[in-house]
């Protein structure tokens, strides 16, 4: 099988060698002739010396050369592909897909080679044991290439033993003469070297680590080749060049491995980022970084709706420019304190103007070496949790309140039927009398008024089944002003109704709504005792919205938080005529509102006027229309 290689070796050490030593003896015939013109013996000697040195250092690469133009000139089509197989080999690092790069092995090896068989083994390194699986082939029997064969080879369950070159480390390759009768094998892998019938196999080793390997390199894949396409054996040049590519195979198969992991974990890094940052997105709750000059680093979708303040805005921007003054003092308030702070119920100002109520909590932020890179805010926006607390703490108040009122007004309207039917009587008896007469009228009126408040606090305290049908706002509006159209005239107020067209219906008891709005319009108009202009608005935004807003003096805020709070009342000193408040109206509406499952709000400020909202939810039918 080395024949050819013999012959054209032969041939360039006898070219080589006759260069060699014609340039020697022409080398030396001059140095004789320099000698012989008069140079001096110790040069004379040391020019031999020379001469020899010389021809031993070209002398291999004049042979090389000289082999490889006989190689060009025997087979030049051979040759070109060898020298392009081992530029392939030299490029195989830069290939990062397995497959890809498995396939370019497998149909260039054949065509430089001009072999029949190739095939690929990978050492399963993730299923443990460093068992070899067939990755990539070309041209293998019709019994290794069947289906059934190629699961079993695939799934390692063949025998190959005899390709663990770990365990022989000194053989760079393995040689079977004939295949199909490796009778120094067992059974088993005698069987399997039938079945792929490969004469050559040859490792691609890759450095180790002794500490994990023991050993300073290890196989990760074996190739396999067949004969020729003439049926003839390797030579030894080939199984040469084969040797020094196994060496890039494996270096390149390593690269693709490594890379492989590489891109899964940049995947996973991905997929966690991705998901952590899902989570600070979709959190409710406010979640701001700011490093260690207080530069805000990160600003989540919470924060943006909250703050009213886009994230491209306020990344990179300073905490001052940010939040007000004293939001920051706060933060700097713990600037120098380890652990976690938590400002409880802080009033935070908006960049619109709105005033949120929010928990925060301030943390350092850490890096992985546990020094402190910066600090993250929490804030967890509680405005609409403490408007429910408060109105939960009203209506308990308000409960309890009431189950006391409905009490007292029973017994006391016993007593007061019996005052007021005495004094009646004992006025009628004394109508002439001048000086008991205005005395009995007295009583009189204060009983009524006594069984007036009575009648309040049952109002006020009343749990009866309360008839609900669908109702139109605007009517029950309507139907409220027409009743105090002429007090309104007398007063000098001026009513502008802005009422929605197409308003949608609620459930609600039209009685009971005209007694909340009643007691609305009628405090609205003792507010502005001297004429003013009185505005109520209706309009559909999700929910029904009714809005009653007076030009009159305004609530204190002192007295703000306890309007709803029964027989809280600022009418102590009324004017003659004017009725007396009982200070259980608004507490009645109150109550009112929230048996219709709505809100009440109010906003007021002292010369501005007052502003109450009222809320109700529409009807089921009436969403789905």
């Amino acid at each position: 099988m080395d024949t050819d290689l013999i012959f054209k070796r032969g041939v360039a050490y006898t070219l080589a060698t006759g260069l060699i030593f014609g340039a020697s003896y022409g080398i030396i015939a001059l140095i004789a002739l320099v000698v012989h013109n008069g140079m001096p013996e110790a040069v004379r000697e040391w020019g031999l010396v020379l001469t020899i040195l010389v021809t031993a250092a070209i002398f291999d690469p004049l042979k090389r050369k000289i082999q490889a133009g006989v190689d060009r000139a025997f087979d030049r089509h051979r040759y070109d592909y060898r020298k392009a197989l081992v530029e392939f080999g030299r490029g195989l690092s830069s290939e990062t897909d397995l497959d890809a790069l498995l396939t370019s092995i497998v149909e260039r090896l054949p065509r430089t080679l001009l072999v029949a068989r190739v095939a690929i083994f990978l050492t399963g390194e993730s299923e443990g044991g460093g068992r070899l699986r067939l990755a990539a082939a070309h041209g293998l029997p019709a019994s290794a290439g069947s289906s059934s064969a190629q699961d079993r080879l695939g799934s390692g369950s063949l025998a190959l033993g005899f390709l663990d070159f770990d365990q022989a480390r000194d053989h760079t390759h393995i040689f079977l003469e004939n295949a199909q009768q490796a009778l120094h094998l067992p059974e088993d892998q005698r069987r399997t070297a039938a079945m792929l019938d490969l004469n050559y196999y040859l490792p691609c080793r890759v450095p180790g680590d002794p500490k994990k390997d023991g050993a300073s390199q290890r196989t990760i894949a074996v190739i396999g080749l067949g004969r020729t396409i003439g049926g003839d054996f390797l030579s030894s040049e080939d199984v040469e060049l084969l040797e020094s590519l196994a060496s890039y195979i494996g270096i390149a198969l390593q690269n693709t491995s490594l890379y492989a992991r590489l891109q899964d974990k940049i995947s996973e890094f991905e997929r966690l980022k991705e998901f952590n940052e899902n989570i600070v997105e979709s959190i409710n709750v406010g979640i701001l970084a700011i490093d260690l000059d207080d530069r805000i680093e990160s600003w989540n979708a919470q924060m943006e709706a909250m703050y009213a303040l886009s994230r491209a805005e306020a990344l990179g921007q300073p905490l001052r420019a940010v939040f007000p003054l004293d939001f920051v003092e706060a933060l700097d308030g713990f600037r120098n304190e380890q652990g976690v702070h938590h400002l409880y119920k802080f009033r935070l100002t908006t960049r619109a103007g709105e005033q949120r109520t929010a928990n925060i909590a301030v943390a350092p932020l850490l890096s992985r070496d546990f020094v402190s890179v910066g600090r993250i805010v929490l804030v967890d926006d509680i405005t609409e949790r403490v408007s429910l607390e408060a109105q939960l703490s009203q209506a308990d108040k308000l409960s309890s309140i009431g189950l006391l009122a409905a009490g007292v007004a029973h017994e006391i309207n016993t007593p007061l039927a019996v005052i007021s039917s005495y004094a009646q009587m004992l006025s009628k008896q004394l109508r002439g009398d001048a000086r008991l007469g205005p005395v009995l009228e007295k009583i009189t009126q204060q009983s009524f008024r006594a069984a007036e408040i009575a009648n309040g606090l049952l109002n006020f305290s009343r749990t009866s089944t309360t008839e609900f049908r669908d109702t139109n706002l605007n009517q029950v509006i309507r139907d409220t002003l027409s009743l105090l159209e002429h007090q309104f005239k007398t007063a000098q107020i001026i009513v502008d109704l802005e009422l929605a067209e197409q308003l949608p219906a609620i459930s609600g008891n039209p009685g009971k709504l005209q007694q909340v709005f009643l007691n609305l319009l009628l405090n609205a108009k003792e507010a502005m005792p001297g004429g003013g202009r009185l505005r109520v608005v209706t309009l559909a935004n999700g929910h029904v919205e009714a809005i009653v807003h007076d030009s009159g003096a305004g609530i204190a805020p002192e007295h703000l938080k306890r309007i709803y709070d029964p027989f809280f009342t600022t009418k102590t000193t009324p004017k003659p005529g004017d009725r007396r408040g009982t200070g259980l109206g608004l507490s009645v509406s109150y109550g009112i509102i929230q048996e219709h499952a709505g809100k009440i709000h109010v906003e007021s400020a002292i010369g501005a006027g007052t502003t109450f909202h009222l809320e109700f939810p529409l009807l089921r039918n009436s969403v789905h229309a």
